[in-house]
């Protein structure tokens, strides 16, 4: 089981404007600060377990992802806050939400400027590849360097087949043509070496610890599903997408093909 620790918002620092969800550096009430990613944001409840489910598989692989913490806010919080549209989404946020570790320092992959030894690249390709993730390509390659370390952020616009969610499972099988433009494909050159890590890194029992550990409140807003129906259709497809990996794999040996 995933060990992850909860913990309370107690100051929001600055916005990030980055994309359409409005993410934040926050402090908590450990001291430490974080990135955080809001329940209430467009995006939704989905992203948040979709940034879950991935960082943990990641981190699985051995790749290098911010500590992931469920974040809290209280319902006083964000009452002071000046712009009514970051009021409105703390508002909007109450309860459980999910924090990344900030690397502060830190900046952004540059594949014009840095170089990705061809395993580690290789199983990123393969890592989103098996999340669907649409959004590591080089206009957002979502990966920050940080003291000369290659780290992987924001992992919300994985699984986007379960924005549809009535068809959700049959997705399962499917193949990803969105690999072509992954930025780190032409560095993948192990890509059959990687899969095969994957293999032996993952199981069925670890993506079951995965999908177990992810906050009933965020299940339960599925439209006509129950919070276990819910948690077992995510650990469904994680585990039919894994044990039918050749399909993304050679798909993204091929170039996207």
């Amino acid at each position: 089981m995933p060990d992850i620790r909860t913990v309370n918002v107690t100051r929001y620092a600055a916005p990030l404007r980055e994309g359409g969800s409005l993410p934040a550096i926050v402090e908590a009430d450990d001291g430490f600060m974080y990135v955080l990613k809001f329940r209430g944001a467009g995006q939704g409840i989905k992203s948040l377990v979709a940034e879950f489910i991935g960082g943990e598989i990641a981190r699985l692989l051995g790749l290098k992802v911010p500590e992931l913490v469920f974040a809290q806010l209280d319902e006083a919080f964000g009452r002071t806050e000046p712009d009514e549209e970051i009021q409105d989404l703390l508002k909007a946020s109450r309860g459980l939400n999910i924090g990344l570790h900030y690397l502060s320092g830190s900046v952004m992959y540059d594949p014009a400027l840095a170089h990705t030894d061809a395993f580690t690249a290789s199983k990123i390709v393969w890592l989103d590849a098996y999340l669907a993730n649409m959004d590591r390509t080089a206009r957002n390659t979502n990966m920050l360097l940080w003291h000369k370390e290659l780290w992987l952020i924001d992992h919300g616009a994985c699984l986007y087949y379960h924005h549809n969610w009535s068809t959700f499972p049959e997705q399962a099988g499917n193949t990803f043509a969105m690999i072509k433009d992954h930025v780190l494909l032409p560095e993948a050159t192990q890509l059959a070496e990687a899969g095969e890590f994957a293999r032996q890194a993952l199981s069925v029992e670890k993506i079951a610890a995965i999908t177990d550990a992810i906050p009933g409140d965020w299940l339960g807003e599925y439209d006509g599903e129950t919070v276990s129906s819910t948690r077992k259709k995510y650990f469904d497809f994680l585990a039919q997408r894994f044990h039918n990996s050749s399909g993304f794999l050679n798909q993204a040996i091929n170039g996207g093909k």
